[in-house]
């Protein structure tokens, strides 16, 4: 039997009206201190986002999405957060903010195999 391993995910949203607290779940951001894992999976559904906020700067919204992406992989060109230890990255990114692009709060679970919890909680909770 594979060992299993503490992980904590949580969700990304966006929230075009922030003031109305309403969101569509963006993506999913994990992160397994044992494993040394911390990653995001996004899928942007453009069609959705503009039916529900036509508004929305689509490109302005993808391209911090990206920078979340950058920061979890810690690719230094991202900026000074991307080039902090791991677990500091992600509770940077997992922090409570008021802004378009929020996470949910952490939630924790065990898994054997990270990656493929990352994409099983995607699927369920973003697709």
């Amino acid at each position: 039997m594979q060992e299993a391993y503490l992980f904590e995910y949580a969700v990304l949203r966006i929230v075009p009206r922030v003031e109305r607290e309403e969101f569509l779940n963006t993506g999913v951001i994990l992160y397994c201190r044992d494993k040394r894992f911390l990653q995001t999976i996004i899928t942007i559904d453009s069609t959705r986002l503009l039916t529900f906020c036509p508004a929305l700067d689509l490109q302005e919204v993808s391209a911090h999405l990206q920078a979340f992406e950058q920061i979890a992989l810690g690719n230094t060109a991202a900026g000074p957060i991307a080039r902090l230890d791991i677990a500091s990255r992600f509770r940077w990114l997992t922090a409570t903010r008021s802004t378009v692009i929020q996470s949910s709060k952490v939630h924790p679970g065990l898994c054997t195999d990270p990656q493929a919890t990352l994409i099983k909680l995607h699927a369920q909770l973003v697709l």
